[in-house]
């Protein structure tokens, strides 16, 4: 029984002991008049078409809650996307394609995940260029929380968007369904790291439906131990890549801007 109650106290010491680290400064969500709310069909409108069969699944007509500059979606975008546990090669991969799209003038689009998302995003932030972060939370809320601060940066500077209401509870479904309005939004998705089980996979299937351009890391294609990619190539408008050149020239993208 000594032995017990030692064993207790220790750990109710470790609990009071992290209940007093500091956690810094809370998120401070978007103010009400910086948040307009519009639909998939206004956003994308004359710029990504989805076919009728399409619209009907998509529901483009629901509510998206958005803060910033909706206008970038006006221009070419490119959704990197991948693991959140990522390899530092993977890390690495992420963050090249962010900066090089960023210099190439594309929009770089991704979910404010740990892991590829965060890489991504925050390299194309650091190379001067413009990004979306299409997020599976409402917007008073930040997840993960060590991004808060990123995305309150890319709400005051860039674009936020959501298809759930301020104030929902956050469901595990919301993740595949971000990740379907993200392939919506951009011209192509680019996976940098993925495991067979990822959520990515999502994405991957909704640019099949949708016919937007999926492009997969050739280390990833070369992976012995993946068995996904081969789901996806031979498809049309799914290839891979090992230059961002290779995306560039796919949508359309003046390639010599970024040479």
């Amino acid at each position: 029984m000594k032995a017990l109650d030692l064993q207790r106290r220790d750990a109710q010491k470790r609990t009071t002991s992290r209940q007093r680290q500091p956690r810094g400064e809370p998120y401070t969500p978007p103010a009400n008049e910086l948040v307009h709310i519009s639909t998939l069909d206004n956003l994308i409108a004359g710029i990504r078409s989805i076919t009728p069969e399409q619209q009907t699944r998509l529901q483009p007509d629901s509510r998206l809650w958005c803060v910033g500059d909706a206008s970038l979606l006006h221009r070419k975008c490119v959704a990197i996307v991948g693991t959140r546990g990522v390899s530092p090669e993977g890390a690495a991969r992420s963050r090249r394609l962010g900066r090089e799209l960023a210099g190439a003038g594309v929009v770089v689009v991704s979910g404010l995940a740990k892991g590829v998302d965060t890489e991504a995003l925050s390299a194309a932030i650091e190379a001067g260029g413009r990004v979306v972060a299409v997020i599976g939370t409402p917007i008073d809320r930040a997840y993960p929380a060590e991004n808060k601060h990123l995305q309150e940066r890319i709400y005051r500077e860039h674009l936020l968007v959501s298809q759930f209401a301020p104030g929902e509870r956050v469901f595990p479904t919301n993740f595949p369904e971000r990740n379907k309005l993200m392939a919506a939004l951009s011209d192509a998705t680019a996976i940098t790291e993925a495991g067979d089980t990822s959520g990515t996979l999502h994405q991957a299937a909704e640019c099949g439906r949708l016919g937007r351009w999926l492009f997969i890391a050739q280390s990833v294609v070369d992976d012995p131990l993946l068995q996904w990619p081969k789901r996806f190539l031979g498809q049309p408008k799914v290839d891979s890549f090992s230059a961002t050149e290779d995306i560039l020239k796919a949508i359309g993208a003046k390639t010599e801007e970024w040479h």
